[in-house]
């Protein structure tokens, strides 16, 4: 395991764990906020292998 220390807002700390994706690059931490459970699944099945900012765009089209 690989720890990064980061100073994590409360508000991000608070929401459930079910509803985030994270994803990283080797210099970047992304975390997505969804409203569901079923959205946060379908978005990590739909952009699988897709570059960062593929991912990004297609967040903002359907999630946001």
């Amino acid at each position: 395991m690989i720890c990064i220390k980061a100073e994590i807002p409360r508000e991000l700390s608070d929401i459930d764990d079910e509803l985030k994706a994270i994803y990283h690059s080797r210099d970047t931490v992304c975390i997505w906020v969804f409203r569901t459970r079923s959205d946060r699944n379908r978005f990590v099945e739909e952009t699988a292998g897709m570059m960062k900012s593929d991912r990004e765009a297609h967040y903002w089209k359907s999630f946001a």
